[in-house]
């Protein structure tokens, strides 16, 4: 579904990507591994076009997007959910959702969200300041479903959240990957999580992509040289 193609980035002089290649395949979820700095959110950002590439395509159901402005991707079904959630704090639950239906065609807040997600109806009526870091995170993830996206970007969704979290968050990808054919992208620290959830990993390392496959050939030996400290 999406095809990353031997995209190179820099940040003024610095070279963060280079010659950068991943596939994400259809209905399944795809997760990005490696150590602080390597480039993963550089990666996610030039999906979404928050930043440029110099080279290299970006490719979505064989559509060019590379230099698509950010506001096209969406439309185009594609959903972000980005490191820190941004989430408005002053709005409520419910005006939060109601942001990502302006991309979208339809003004309803879908009831698959609330179905995924009760703890929003229950909150619907609260400002998104006043929820705690997981209900963020899961309202953050909500609202980018609102636009009813083919594939899903989230950058590190269990960052700063607690487990029992951590794990219904997991549980509602597998459900909107194995019930609704969702595509998911993501970006994840916590080993057990991608090895729990997802159906395929890649290994980043100093801006390139240096080990991928099926989640279950994520080896010890790979963890040792790529993630250890």
């Amino acid at each position: 579904m999406l095809s990353i193609d031997k995209i190179d980035q820099f940040y003024g002089e610095s070279h963060t990507l280079w010659g950068l290649e991943l596939e994400v395949a259809q209905r399944q979820c795809t997760c990005v591994l490696g150590r602080n700095g390597v480039g993963k959110t550089t990666m996610l950002k030039a999906v979404m076009g928050e930043v440029p590439i110099r080279g290299g395509k970006l490719l979505f159901d064989g559509t060019d997007i590379s230099r698509l402005p950010i506001e096209a991707r969406p439309r185009l079904g594609i959903g972000y959910v980005p490191q820190g959630r941004q989430i408005f704090p002053l709005l409520s639950v419910e005006e939060n959702l109601r942001t990502g239906l302006g991309i979208g065609r339809s003004k309803r807040i879908p009831e698959r969200i609330y179905e995924l997600f009760p703890v929003l109806l229950e909150m619907r009526g609260r400002r998104g300041g006043d929820l705690s870091g997981g209900q963020q995170q899961q309202l953050a993830i909500a609202r980018a479903l609102t636009l009813a996206p083919r594939l899903l970007i989230l950058d590190e969704p269990g960052e700063g959240i607690q487990p029992n979290i951590v794990t219904e968050i997991g549980r509602v990808l597998r459900r909107l990957i194995d019930e609704d054919g969702l595509t998911v992208l993501l970006v994840e620290q916590k080993l057990p999580f991608a090895r729990r959830y997802a159906d395929r990993f890649a290994l980043i390392d100093r801006g390139r992509n240096v080990a991928e496959g099926p989640i279950e050939s994520l080896s010890d030996e790979l963890v040792a040289r790529h993630l250890g400290i």
